[in-house]
């Protein structure tokens, strides 16, 4: 019997350009990147040099403090190049792809025999450890460490999100393996949370050695971080470990068949987008690779993510490590003679109901753009962030704390449940136009330059 949970408080925001449930085409692009910039308080260190050969599953780069931690290779072929930054920043590591991909094999892994230390290890050679994640901090996890439980969200709620019954459909089996394996790193259990009008027709209902959460309301409810907030929230000391779903499938077709397939379902979406829709592609892949998908280069943002949390990425950036979505957008590059007390203004969303656009109903979707209507402002006292926010938690206080660097406040009013995921909405609604997200992750990289 699953539990069920309700939050009242969130938005969805009403963004034309969603992906229709087909699959467009198939991508195998002339270059795919691997970012260590991806990874939070992440040191890199290469193990390859330009012009190596490398199967799909060879090392690329491993971290410098862990070093049995890898980061593999999405796809076969030769290391074309090696992008580094200030102070020789190691940024991208570019790999030029082979034509059909080849994969290095390793031994499936028994799990009904297999120990925590060997599966750690198995997932630590194949590339698959970093896509387990701890919180608080949103790091890489610690295999030393004994997590509370172990969270998965099988619901996407933010804006044009992949469907991921749709994206993962025929993959249970893969799905399962990779529950199993996780269930076995701990005692706690894995708690799965699934969407409450969706989850009885969803095959993953029928998912084995898993603890079951229904969640019922707007975005941020899939964020993982929410859902931890009220199934069992993050105390001082506490590491819990979450894993997205996708990655729960490449971990368990590892698992099963000892080769490391990052390849995945991309939802293409935006306003921007022609035909939006799904496309079959490799972890990094860049985004020219998607270029049927939009008519002009100019006057385009290109987001690795959605519009609320993804990277802008640009027409020749690539795709993050975990992103199974690229948005497009128009550049809001432009002004309005008097836009802010032009009550009519129907072709535009408001969110306080600024505009007469939220008489025509909850059914209207927007060809938004960029454009933030206005500039930064002082940081006003409100209530709007905690009509967004579904979190037990003082989101203007915690901000503050982080602004002041106070690491005392900053543990006492939640930092250690929270990532600036969880916040986009507040700098969405914002009325100073804050960077809330950007004031989140520092208070972070604080903690973790301070509490190490």
């Amino acid at each position: 019997m699953s539990e069920q949970i309700r939050l009242t408080k969130g938005l969805d925001i009403p963004i034309s350009g969603a992906a229709s449930q087909t699959i467009a085409k198939t991508v195998l692009a002339d270059v795919i990147a691997i970012k260590p910039t991806n990874f939070r308080a992440l040191v890199p260190k290469l193990v390859v040099k330009e012009g190596d050969l490398v199967l799909a599953g060879d090392p690329l780069f491993v971290d410098k403090n862990h070093p049995q931690v890898c980061f593999c290779s999405p796809c076969s072929g030769s290391v074309e190049a090696i992008v580094r930054g200030d102070k020789r920043k190691l940024l991208e590591v570019r790999v030029k792809a082979d034509s059909e991909v080849k994969y290095r094999k390793a031994k499936p892994l028994s799990l009904s025999s297999a120990s925590k230390e060997q599966i750690a290890s198995f997932l630590m050679q194949m590339g698959l450890w970093p896509m387990i994640m701890q919180r608080p901090y949103g790091i890489i996890a610690n295999a030393e460490d004994a997590p509370k439980s172990i969270f998965i969200s099988a619901m996407n709620t933010a804006p044009l999100a992949a469907d991921l019954d749709f994206a993962l459909k025929g993959r249970f089996i893969d799905v399962q393996a990779g529950v199993d394996t996780l269930a076995k790193l701990t005692e706690g259990g894995v708690h799965f949370s699934m969407n409450y009008f969706t989850s009885p027709s969803s095959e993953f209902r029928k998912l084995r050695s898993v603890i079951f959460h229904d969640f019922e309301g707007k975005h941020p409810a899939g964020n993982v971080g929410i859902q931890i907030n009220h199934i069992s929230p993050i105390n001082k000391g506490e590491v819990v470990w979450t894993v997205d779903l996708l990655s729960v499938a490449t971990i368990g077709k590892a698992v099963r068949e000892g080769i490391y397939d990052a390849s995945r379902l991309v939802a293409v979406t935006g306003p921007a987008a022609v035909n939006p829709s799904y496309v079959k592609a490799y972890q990094g892949s860049p985004i020219s690779a998607f270029s049927d998908f939009f008519t002009k280069k100019e006057n385009l943002r290109f987001i690795s993510g959605n519009v609320l949390t993804g990277e802008k990425v640009g027409l020749d950036g690539y795709m993050d490590f975990f992103d199974d979505q690229i948005s497009i957008l128009n550049e809001g590059d432009y002004y309005e003679t008097f836009g802010w007390c032009k009550p009519f203004r129907c072709k535009k969303f408001s969110f306080s109901h600024s505009y007469w656009s939220w008489l025509i109903g909850n059914g209207k979707k927007y060809k938004m753009d960029t454009n933030v209507n206005g500039g930064a402002r002082a940081f006003v006292v409100s209530d709007v962030y905690s009509k967004v926010l579904p979190m037990d938690i003082y989101p203007v206080h915690l901000l503050k704390a982080c602004i002041a660097g106070d690491l005392e406040k900053m543990e006492n009013l939640g930092i250690y449940e929270v990532l600036p995921e969880d916040f986009a909405l507040c700098e969405f609604v914002d009325p100073s136009k804050n960077n809330i997200q950007q004031i989140i992750s520092d208070g972070i990289d604080l903690m973790l330059k301070e509490m190490a």
